[in-house]
């Protein structure tokens, strides 16, 4: 059986969840010291965000090298370090791999821009020359998902001619790959065998819904900046040939029986997502639906039901998230403060009963919210390429407060690289682990009783709706007998019968409180 198909996931964000040598950036060490706290909270794998030599101007999405550690992060030998010590944990591990593009640091880019146009160094991008006079134009109207055109005017060559301009879906520092160019392919498979080779036990595959291009590069009918998941409004992603550059990886990672690979998939139509589902690509894909359905009974059902739905028809759980190091975290999402923690750990208990994998960012476990950070700590490249317009991504990608004790709260030893707020204080790991009553308590418990209790069995392939009061949802996973119910109105409603086995808030006289939820036996 496929070891991922109810798995719990959890992601490190690297440079925040633990720094082994005080310099304020989480490494390599630092998440292998910690994976006992991981092995105690129970999951199966953890998924690493990128790691390998980056300029960081996209926090390591701009890879330099995507075949060796950057220094701020260890070396190979710390990583291998990290594999062998998480498999004797029994935790398998899952790394990002990033097709869309490299920085443009990369070797090829580097050379790119020191060839004529039309060379084949250049072939490996999306070179173009502009429109208008003298090709002072970008070549068509796509703007960057990150904020500002998606073109860059490369520098002309000494006698080469006019010059070329050059696309990035991201930012300038990360030119998008040519997938039409076998060169491309057989780097990525390189890479691919590097990893696997050494042991990783699959990808995260970053803008999954990228790579493939539609040929000739035609404006979009409306320009548009941020991600659109409809791919009539936005031709910049997923085109009909990104299938073959899945197919192309999973054929590879298949010489690698029980490896994994996660898409994550922008798109809004079931039926073009299940393609990304289909038995020669990519196992497992977030598509994010739970994760922006607001506090309301009847939005969380729908987003549950379309999520099974479009898994429906092709060999794969859905994969649930509530957020990671691009969203904003549950506790902030749900209305902040008090009420914001107590929906998330009505939440957690909701997204940990559903069936298929499930994948927890860290943090999550704590009830962490973003952070409120000064305008001059903001570092994420949204800040300034929006014109500090929006804040970017920095408050949910705060580093872990392990214990007590500023400005470091036992992630580091030093400054670390984004400050951590007083609040955070009150969260720690060493407090949680104490506290039988905190969300820490809460979710190990839960990812235990899914793992462990019988109310789990069955063929976890689907959900049993129940009849539920206004503002509620209640439902079975089909052939358990475990129930979970979720109250979002402003008033108690009575419990499903049964036996009480895990609640996220107190419960008196068999009444379900509001932002509330419960699992009965």
């Amino acid at each position: 059986m496929q070891w991922w198909r109810d798995a719990v996931i959890y992601q490190v964000y690297v440079r925040s969840f633990a720094d082994s040598d005080g310099d304020g950036l989480g490494d390599l060490e630092g998440v292998r010291t910690r994976l006992g706290y991981l092995e105690l909270l129970g999951v199966d794998a953890v998924w690493l965000t990128p790691f390998y030599p980056s300029p960081m101007v996209d926090h390591g999405y701009d890879v330099a090298d995507p075949r060796d550690v950057d220094p701020a992060f260890g070396d190979l030998e710390s990583f291998d370090e990290l594999l062998d010590d998480a498999h004797d944990h029994g935790i398998r591990v899952i790394i990002d791999l990033v097709p869309n593009h490299t920085s443009s640091d990369h070797e090829w880019f580097l050379a790119a821009l020191a060839s004529a146009p039309g060379s084949p160094e250049r072939a490996r991008y999306h070179f173009r020359p502009g429109r208008g006079e003298d090709g002072a134009e970008p070549p068509n109207n796509w703007l960057s998902v990150l904020g500002g055109p998606a073109w860059t005017r490369a520098p002309n060559p000494a006698g080469t001619g006019q010059a070329e301009w050059y696309l990035h879906l991201y930012t300038p520092d990360q030119p998008d790959l040519n997938w039409d160019n076998p060169e491309v392919w057989a780097d990525m498979e390189k890479t691919i065998r590097f990893w696997m080779d050494r042991g990783v036990d699959g990808f995260r595959i970053s803008a999954a819904h990228g790579m493939s291009k539609p040929e000739g590069l035609p404006d979009a009918a409306h320009p548009v900046g941020a991600m659109v998941t409809d791919r009539t409004e936005d031709p910049r992603f997923d085109d009909d040939g990104v299938h073959d550059v899945h197919r192309l990886i999973r054929a590879v990672v298949d010489d690698y029986p029980q490896s994994l690979t996660i898409g994550e998939i922008w798109v809004a139509d079931d039926e073009r997502f299940a393609r990304y589902l289909r038995p020669d690509e990519l196992h497992l894909g977030f598509n994010y639906r739970l994760a922006h359905a607001g506090w309301d009974a009847e939005a969380l059902r729908a987003a549950v039901e379309r999520s099974l739905a479009a898994v429906a028809a092709v060999p794969a759980q859905p994969t649930w998230t509530l957020s990671n190091h691009n969203l904003p975290r549950p506790a902030t999402r749900y209305g902040g403060g008090a009420i914001g923690r107590k929906r998330a750990r009505a939440m957690a208990l909701v997204e940990l009963a559903l069936p298929g994998a499930v994948c927890l960012y860290n943090g999550e476990e704590l009830g962490l919210p973003d952070a409120a950070l000064p305008d001059e700590a903001l570092q994420d490249p949204v800040w300034e390429r929006s014109n500090r317009a929006e804040r970017g991504r920095d408050g949910c990608r705060v580093p872990i407060p392990w214990e007590d004790g500023a400005p470091g709260y036992g992630f580091t030893d030093g400054s670390p690289w984004l400050p951590m707020p007083f609040e955070y204080s009150l969260l720690t790991v060493a407090e949680q682990l104490e506290d039988t009553g905190s969300m820490l308590s809460l979710v190990r418990r839960a990812v235990e009783l899914r793992k462990t209790h019988v109310g789990f069995e069955g063929d976890g392939e689907g959900l049993e709706w129940f009849g539920a009061p206004e503002g509620c949802l209640a439902f079975r996973r089909s052939g358990g007998t475990l129930v979970c119910a979720l109250n979002t109105s402003s008033q108690p409603v009575p419990l499903p019968p049964g036996e009480i086995l895990l609640h996220s808030g107190p419960i008196y006289d068999d009444m379900l409180p509001p932002d509330t939820s419960a699992w009965l036996q």
